[in-house]
């Protein structure tokens, strides 16, 4: 089964990723479409995410419209294209809504899901004299501009009483990243799951710390509001939103299935896929897009305001819709474990 391919410049294969090796990387061009119907929903996804778990859990079956699949390798570049209606709706983290927003973009927050943040971490090499946050004043850290890394960055270093300007910060999407550190170019890497699960498999390195206590642990689905305001298109994105939700409390149910097929999607080894599954995956609960989910991404907001990182004050509040809610617990709810 084929994707359709984004441009090559947005793109690499988690498989090259772990091995931070170059290769072709020109654009392919393809269609992996799922259901039918006269109503085609836009899907944008990540490497082993919605898609591959929908698939596993067997939702992806009966559908009465049409999903087709683009692959990005980040939040930022997915939800540019949401920005620009070539995606309906998309998983992101919990800082690209706000760097969107910032930029005006057209996105709306319409799904969250709300785990544990033991997989966003500052990882140093394993042979790092760092021990400590705090010593990383004056070093260099790789971190994808815009992502949820970003802002765990952004709060461990206020945590520890520093700033974004007290490190060297080398804006690196996770491609260049991995290269990057595992080559000794920077002190640290600040990055999420299954990445963090992959270099403490391997070795190369350790946890300096992780965002638990320090970020929201949110996760979004994304719509263009061109189609929240379709009502085919509407309708398509309530069924598909129940579905991952369905296919997300399977995930914690079946956790060693689900490595086995994230494994074979990524080309992660096993060994990382499970651990990334049961730290950061199988915690994740559905939550409703609340007051409380609102009040902690504006808190995102201001600090990259404050930084100047974006262009505007953003008032969050405008680039959510919680019509799909329903009987959804809070924002607040602890994550599974």
């Amino acid at each position: 089964m084929r994707r359709r391919i984004v441009p090559a410049a947005l793109l690499l294969p988690l498989a090259l990723l772990l091995t931070a090796c170059g290769g072709n990387t020109s654009a392919r061009s393809g269609a992996d479409i799922d259901g039918q119907g006269s109503v085609t929903l836009n899907v944008g996804d990540q490497k082993g995410g919605s898609e591959a778990i929908l698939r596993a859990a067997g939702e992806l079956k009966d559908l009465n419209y049409k999903i087709k699949w683009s692959t990005f390798t980040s939040g930022p570049p997915l939800l540019e294209a949401v920005n620009a209606k070539a995606v309906d709706i998309g998983g992101v983290g919990n800082t690209p809504p706000v760097f969107a927003a910032g930029a005006g973009s057209k996105i709306t927050v319409v799904a969250a899901w709300h785990g544990t943040s033991k997989g966003d971490t500052i990882l140093v090499p394993k042979g790092s004299k760092l021990t400590s946050p705090r010593q990383l004043k004056g070093r260099s850290v790789a971190v994808a501009q815009g992502s949820s890394a970003h802002y765990q960055l952004v709060a461990s270093l206020k945590a520890a009483g520093l700033s974004l300007t007290d490190v060297q910060v080398k804006y690196l999407q996770p491609a260049d990243a991995l290269a990057a550190f595992t080559s000794g170019k920077v002190d640290a890497w600040a990055v999420w799951d299954p990445y963090t699960s992959q270099i403490l498999q391997s070795g190369q390195g350790r946890v300096l710390t992780t965002g638990d206590g320090i970020t929201n642990g949110l996760t979004f689905q994304v719509a263009a509001p061109a189609a929240l305001k379709d009502a085919k298109k509407a309708a398509a994105i309530e069924d598909y939103l129940a579905r991952l939700r369905r296919a997300t409390a399977w995930v914690y149910d079946h956790q060693k299935e689900w490595a086995t097929v994230w494994a074979k999607d990524t080309g992660l080894p096993y060994e990382v896929a499970l651990a990334s599954v049961k730290r950061t995956n199988s915690t994740r609960v559905p939550v409703a897009v609340d007051q409380q989910l609102v009040a902690s991404e504006q808190r995102i907001a201001d600090a990259f305001t404050e930084l100047k990182l974006i262009p505007r004050k953003v008032d969050f509040a405008d680039f959510t819709d919680p019509r799909y809610n329903g009987g959804l617990p809070p924002s607040t709810t602890p994550a599974k474990g």
